[in-house]
């Protein structure tokens, strides 16, 4: 055990626990709300900025790949700062790329420059990095059987921030027109203050870091730097059909809901929906993936991980049939995007807490970044043929697409428990 967990164990008697967890998770919560309404308050007029800088709509698909690419491509470095450090570190460097990200994309609306734009908006995603690394901090310190409640309520934070986001993008807009800086911009000047906040609120107050502390009160592990290294997080991934499992989970829930969510509002278009009916049913879209999160955590405790995994499966598969078959019918593309969301959740917190509990504690911190890069990765390449899918095909091709994706995940889910089964019939004799 080194000096650092020495002195954290000392500051944390077992009796003082239940209150770190509360404390973890209120500044998690805070963060989280405040992140939340920094990225959707971005994201709001990214396409918008995009098309006004490039000149053209064809690019305009590039702003939100630009931001998804980003995170991805930061979740692995961020993992492996958070394994060498801690969380705190690790999500405040996140965080204030985050806000540099959204500076550049200021600079870059104001001179005109569309490859600036683009690196900005992929710096900006780092703070979506922050965001989904945070629901593996609140598990840190999460008793084992409580790990997917703690989970689900990170993410039920995110409702806050995701639904205020788009509705103070027009002040924000407003703010700078007498700057000399475009409208669609001022939202990202807005986030970039907002990431800093986020940035000092966990520097000063996710003290003792939960990590650490989750480390230091593992002292009969293994936990050199060799046994907490990116390599130990991926052998610990391929040696558990449990994590494997996990990370298939959640990269196959995130994508079928990227793929669909994107092309929905195109497909709204053209069966004559209105900007004001396309911004509603994505809003009720947002309100399943984040507001019940905590029926979906409590859900996952209760009845174990691989049972939310099929609940996963079997919502997903009743969204894209429902949308994939509603046509011009704007109330069953609206009910299928609100399944598709809560399937989403399910499968976030189900999966996140399986790989939490599958793979060693010291080699946890590397495993989790890795899961968020094959996550956001496979996204990124679902959301880019999801536009040529519909292009060639249709939009009911697409969600037909989305369904053939989880039927790898169900036989492999199957496979899992009847391993799991099988082992637990083995101990018992």
């Amino acid at each position: 055990m080194t000096a650092v967990q020495r002195k954290v164990v000392a500051a944390v008697p077992a009796d003082r626990l239940p209150a770190l967890r509360r404390r973890v998770s209120a500044v998690l919560i805070a963060t989280q709300i405040l992140g939340g309404l920094g990225v959707a308050t971005g994201i709001a007029l990214a396409a918008v900025l995009a098309t006004e800088v490039s000149g053209t709509e064809s690019l305009s698909g590039l702003a939100p790949t630009a931001t998804v690419a980003g995170t991805a491509m930061l979740s692995v470095p961020l993992a492996a700062l958070m394994t060498a450090r801690g969380r705190r570190p690790g999500l405040v460097l996140a965080y204030l790329i985050g806000a540099v990200g959204a500076g550049v994309a200021v600079v870059a609306a104001a001179v005109g420059s569309f490859p600036l734009l683009l690196g900005g908006l992929a710096a900006f995603g780092a703070a979506s990095a922050a965001n989904l690394q945070a629901r593996f901090a609140a598990a840190d310190l999460a008793e084992p059987e409580r790990r997917a409640r703690a989970i689900s309520l990170v993410v039920w934070a995110t409702t806050i921030g995701a639904v205020l986001g788009p509705n103070i993008a027009a002040p924000a807009g407003r703010s700078v027109t007498g700057l000399g800086i475009p409208a669609a911009a001022g939202p990202f000047l807005w986030a970039a203050g907002i990431f800093l906040i986020s940035a000092v609120v966990v520097a000063v107050l996710l003290r003792p870091d939960p990590l650490l502390t989750a480390r230091a009160l593992a002292p009969t592990e293994d936990q050199s730097p060799a046994a907490r290294s990116l390599r130990a997080g991926l052998a610990a991934v391929t040696a558990s059909s449990r994590a494997r499992l996990a990370v298939v989970t959640v990269a196959v829930a995130h994508t079928a809901m990227v793929s669909v969510m994107a092309m929905t509002p195109v497909d709204l278009a053209h069966h004559g929906a209105g900007i004001d009916l396309i911004g509603l049913v994505i809003s009720v879209h947002i309100a399943g993936m984040y507001a019940f999160a905590p029926l979906m955590g409590r859900l996952t405790d209760r009845l174990g991980r691989l049972s939310g995994i099929g609940l996963a499966v079997g919502l997903l598969a009743c969204a894209v049939f429902l949308a994939g078959t509603a046509g011009a019918s704007h109330w069953q593309t609206t009910a299928g995007l609100f399944v598709l969301g809560l399937g989403w959740s399910a499968g976030l917190v189900s999966g996140s807490a399986l790989l939490t509990d599958s793979v060693p504690q010291p080699a946890r911190a590397a495993a989790q970044g890795l899961s968020d890069l094959v996550m956001n990765a496979s996204a990124g390449v679902g959301g880019a043929i999801a536009g040529l899918v519909v292009a060639k095909a249709s939009y009911g091709w697409l969600n037909f697409t989305a369904a053939c994706l989880l039927i790898p995940l169900a036989a492999l889910a199957l496979f899992t428990r009847g391993r799991t089964r099988a082992k637990s019939a083995d101990a018992d004799v």
